[in-house]
């Protein structure tokens, strides 16, 4: 029979309504012989061991990888004095982020959480059929978790609360006493999920959701990732810590075997290289200093950050500035209208970013009217 023949030729293949025509994630953009700042990736290798024990593991591609990574987590249980049960790994913190929501969220439930924030939890809502709940950020860039608090009280139902901290695109992170007036006014029946991704990066006083959770409260979970500070981006493997009951949950609708055993021995070999992790991270908070006090000369709109990143509030001008970056050879990140993220990376690559954001302020003039107001001085 010819093509042309064929019964139904030229008419579309169905899928679900809501999603025909969406985009997914925006991953930051790869220019080959470019610096990528986009991804927040660390700029440094792997850390010591690590290469050994992915040869190691890869020695067994043959074998499926533990599903339930018993190893890794009893690692994490004692690293975090929890037990194992209080611990499940994913692809990277962002697809437990995924799981999260389809544990906890039915058709037309709410998906809470600030704006700007990780973009992937509007995201994985939609596609859980669940409801995005979301409130500004205040001007400096930070969680407003009283608005937020008093938005998820007067929803019908809410599944999940992402809290991101420090808070990815600003660098924000969350205080001690935020936290607990947000718990003591959301129900205790509502998961909260307190994103710290970057946490390692936060050399200022933060709280970590660790601590809330062995104290008593079983719907705060704790959620990090192993593809920033550990530098292990390429491998996808994080995870959550939280009552067991919620994280069976999410144990029963991931997708089996999802992360390698590779990634498993990657991850708790980076976890026994203590000392070097604790030098990158300073050197990491260095740069990030570096990098603000020359931005800030430029009288361009920095705002204070405790991850390994700086959010950039240029408004209208903050395509302008990631193409100008892009031209010279440095890829940033593009969070139109509001403003643009750039990593702090090695050195050398930081130097670049600062050359690279002088030209771009000399070239605009006048088309950009600085905005002081946006910049921590």
């Amino acid at each position: 029979m010819a093509r042309s023949e064929v019964h139904g030729a030229g008419e579309r293949v169905r899928v679900r309504p809501d999603l025909a025509g969406r985009g997914g994630y925006r991953a930051g953009e790869i220019v080959p012989g470019s610096i990528k700042l986009s991804s927040n990736e660390s700029g440094h290798p792997p850390l010591p061991g690590v290469l050994e024990a992915v040869r190691a593991a890869s020695a067994e591609a043959n074998r499926y990888p533990d599903n339930h990574a018993t190893v890794l987590r009893a690692a994490l249980a004692e690293r975090w004095a929890v037990t194992s049960d209080d611990v499940i790994i994913g692809c990277g913190s962002s697809l437990l982020c995924q799981e999260l929501v389809q544990a906890t969220c039915e058709p037309g439930d709410a998906v809470a959480f600030g704006w700007r924030s990780f973009e992937a939890y509007r995201l994985y809502a939609r596609t859980a059929h669940a409801r995005a709940i979301t409130v500004p950020n205040t001007p400096d860039g930070r969680l407003d978790l009283p608005a937020l608090a008093a938005a998820c009280a007067n929803a019908e139902q809410v599944g999940v609360v992402f809290l991101c901290s420090p808070n990815n695109p600003t660098g924000a992170v969350i205080t001690d006493d935020e936290l607990t007036g947000f718990l003591d006014a959301v129900p205790r029946s509502v998961p909260v999920v307190v994103d710290e991704a970057y946490a390692e990066f936060a050399t200022g006083v933060t709280p970590h959701a660790i601590d809330w959770y062995r104290a008593g409260w079983r719907n705060v979970v704790m959620l990090r990732t192993f593809s920033k500070a550990y530098g292990l981006a390429g491998l996808r493997v994080g995870y959550a810590i939280g009552a067991p009951e919620l994280l069976g949950a999410v144990h029963a609708i991931r997708s089996p075997f999802n992360v390698s055993a590779v990634a498993q021995a990657a991850a708790i070999a980076s976890l026994q290289a203590v000392d070097e992790m604790d030098k990158r991270v300073v050197a990491v908070a260095a740069g990030r200093l570096w990098v603000t006090e020359r931005l800030r000369r430029l009288g361009l709109p920095v705002q204070d950050s405790e991850a390994n990143f700086l959010w950039l509030p240029l408004g209208v001008h903050a395509d302008e500035f990631a193409e100008h970056c892009r031209h010279e050879g440095v890829v940033v990140r593009s969070f139109p209208p509001d403003g643009a993220r750039v990593t702090i990376s090695v050195q050398a690559d930081n130097e670049r970013l600062v050359h690279v954001a002088r030209s771009w302020r000399l070239s605009a003039g006048d088309r950009m009217s600085l905005q002081s107001s946006g910049a921590q001085q």
